[in-house]
């Protein structure tokens, strides 16, 4: 059972200090459409909360300052005393479900403060980013959203299972993919090094496509990274952060390093070596940055976290082949005890597939009931195709707290709200921003609540290269978030993780109520953001 103490003043500094230079007086200006008054503003930029009342007009923020001094009126005016007012959240690192009926409001996401999301993660971008923008934007979302192209979709398509360098003309073809995906609004190229088919590719096969990405403005290279600490057979922790930079160094990207921890009990508290590397990069003048969420499990899927690469090679048939064959199982059997060893064996993974014989239970579990032991059960598992799978305690708390103090670190959920079918899944969907609110900044006083806004919003529009979303400014995007900060509660938990954060009482997407006075509004406010922020224009 969690214990909660109420917000100390010091986290709320209330002042009679304007918002200075933001503040519009313009004698005689027209009413708003709408005016939050004399909430605490938490502006994005990090700084110290200032007392302020901000009026939105469509889409834009219009007026930040004393409404009442310089004459403003609005059509719609809510009092948020004693709320905390700031820019909507940007979650850097999504898995928002914003395609179908049950994910495209989104208010997984939006209870937690998120506006904007990002999406194509962990290599799995299409390269037909004009095609899902175009479709959000005529069948209406409830977040903003942003996509990737992703290596492993290029290189699947072009190559499928192969652990082969690419012959010249393949990897033409997928640089053209790249290409295509970055013309029709990509931000840049994200990896999956981790995954198959992305794990069969050498650095430079990632750091040709990446320079494909790097011709256009703004390009970023994200990347779940070859080896958080628990691939196998070991790459490295250390060595994974160095080839990650290495890539967009050398390509001439941003690099950001997604969900970025060490994994496995082994690296517990060594969270401040890798970061290490990024502190040094930065030095010398590359633009790397990570983002991290709170929670101390990963989640994958079953074949990536059991079954060794090369015996995938070709695609699930032919690891099914092998299967049947009886020295070659025997072989991966023995690789397998030595994955889940270094996962911390088969009880920690806890099963979030849509399949109700599976989901709820661990892998442990399930042999258990089968008779088999943990390979076996899970070759069996994998002939009907691959599972939904979380691996409890892989990361260390203390390196969620060091991570956190970080000026370069953002936040991301890595997490999607999977609707129904799926009674146990991750948590961090419904509480990844929330959460480190409520733990860090208010029950541990490890960070404060201006640090921690900033990695949720300036930060991450810095990072992106937007010029008028991230912060409460006049002009800006009217992505706004209200928190009543000390009622904050990431209520979802690993056994009951269907369950909106609370303590959000208004958010505001475009200038639209997504959530008002707690209750979500249904409205579908979201829009498909190109390359720069830019809303994409399907003309």
């Amino acid at each position: 059972m969690k214990h909660r103490r109420r917000l100390r003043g010091r986290f709320l500094p209330i002042g009679a200090l304007l918002l200075a230079a933001l503040v519009a007086c313009t004698p005689g200006r027209p009413a708003a459409d709408l005016l939050l008054t004399g909430g605490s503003v938490l502006d994005g930029t990090g700084g110290e909360a200032l007392t302020a009342d901000i009026a939105v007009s469509g889409d834009r923020i219009v007026f930040v300052g004393d409404a009442g001094a310089s004459g403003l009126t609005a059509t719609d005016t809510l009092d948020v005393t004693d709320l905390v007012v700031m820019p909507g959240f940007i979650d850097m690192h999504s898995h928002a479900e914003l395609d179908t009926g049950h994910g495209r409001d989104a208010r997984a996401f939006l209870y937690q403060g998120i506006t904007t999301v990002a999406l194509g993660m962990d290599g799995g971008g299409d390269p037909e980013v004009a095609d899902r923008l175009a479709r959000w934007t005529a069948d209406g979302i409830g977040v903003n959203a942003f996509l990737f192209v992703g290596h492993n979709a290029v290189r699947r398509r072009v190559m499928g299972m192969e652990d082969r360098e690419p012959s010249a003309g393949e990897l033409d073809a997928m640089r053209d993919l790249v290409r295509q995906g970055m013309d029709e609004g990509a931000h840049g190229l994200s990896s999956g090094l981790f995954y198959l088919p992305g794990n069969y590719a050498e650095t430079e096969e990632v750091i040709e496509l990446n320079r494909v990405a790097a011709a256009y403005d703004g390009a970023i290279y994200d990347t779940h990274d070859r080896d958080l600490g628990a691939a196998y057979p070991p790459f490295g922790y250390l060595e994974s952060i160095a080839e990650g930079i290495r890539i967009g160094e050398e390509a001439g990207t941003k690099v950001i390093f997604s969900h970025f921890n060490a994994q496995g009990a082994h690296n517990y508290g060594r969270a401040h070596e890798g970061a290490a590397l990024i502190e040094a990069a930065r030095a010398r003048g590359v633009e790397v940055a990570g983002a991290h969420h709170s929670y101390t499990a990963t989640q994958s899927n079953l074949r990536s976290y059991t079954i060794p690469g090369w015996a995938v090679i070709g695609g699930d048939m032919a690891m099914v082949r092998r299967f049947d064959d009886p020295d070659t199982v025997a072989v991966i059997d023995r690789q397998t005890r030595e994955m889940l060893e270094i996962r911390g064996g088969a009880g920690r993974l806890l099963f979030a597939d849509q399949r109700p014989d599976l989901n709820g239970k661990t892998l442990q579990d399930v042999a258990d009931e089968w008779g088999l032991d943990a390979p076996a059960t899970a070759r069996r598992i994998l002939r009907d195709g691959n599972a939904a799978v979380m691996n409890l305690g892989l990361y260390d708390i203390e390196n969620v707290r060091y991570l956190a103090q970080l000026d370069w670190m953002m936040t991301c959920t890595d997490g999607r709200d999977p609707g129904p079918t799926r009674p146990v899944t991750h948590p961090r969907a419904f509480g990844s921003f929330t959460k480190k609110i409520r733990d860090l900044v208010l029950d541990e006083q490890l960070i404060t609540l201006p640090h921690t806004v900033r990695s949720m919003t300036g930060l991450a529009a810095d990072f992106l290269g937007w010029p008028d979303r991230g912060y409460l400014r006049e002009g800006y995007a009217a992505d706004i978030t209200v928190l009543d900060v000390g009622a904050v509660e990431d209520m979802a938990t690993y056994e009951d993780p269907h369950q909106y954060s609370r303590g959000t009482v208004h958010v505001l997407v475009n200038g639209t109520f997504a959530i008002r006075d707690g209750e979500a509004t249904m409205a579908l406010p979201g829009r498909a953001l190109a390359r720069g922020g830019k809303p994409f224009d399907a003309g």
